[in-house]
């Protein structure tokens, strides 16, 4: 696991999974890595019919504000796996 620097306070395992489950209603997500690299896997009815762009691209829009930033607690997100609930 690498080390990002951050001025994040709590939990960014958290911060992530609130982010996408607010933005797409109904969602469930887990969360895995740190060091400011994460894998996300998400599930959701939101994702019937939208192609893997799209859909990868709902998920990142959800959390662009915990990306944004030198110290920004999320440095990249390795992987992002979606299925339909």
């Amino acid at each position: 696991m690498s080390h990002h620097p951050t001025d994040f306070q709590g939990s960014v395992h958290d911060a992530i999974r609130e982010a996408v489950e607010a933005a797409i209603p109904g969602s469930t997500v887990m969360v895995a890595g740190g060091g400011g690299h994460y894998e996300l896997d998400v599930t959701s009815a939101a994702f019937e019919g939208k192609t893997m762009l799209q859909k990868q691209r709902m998920v990142l829009s959800a959390i662009k504000h915990l990306m944004a930033g030198d110290r920004a607690p999320v440095h990249a997100v390795d992987s992002i796996r979606t299925h339909v609930s």
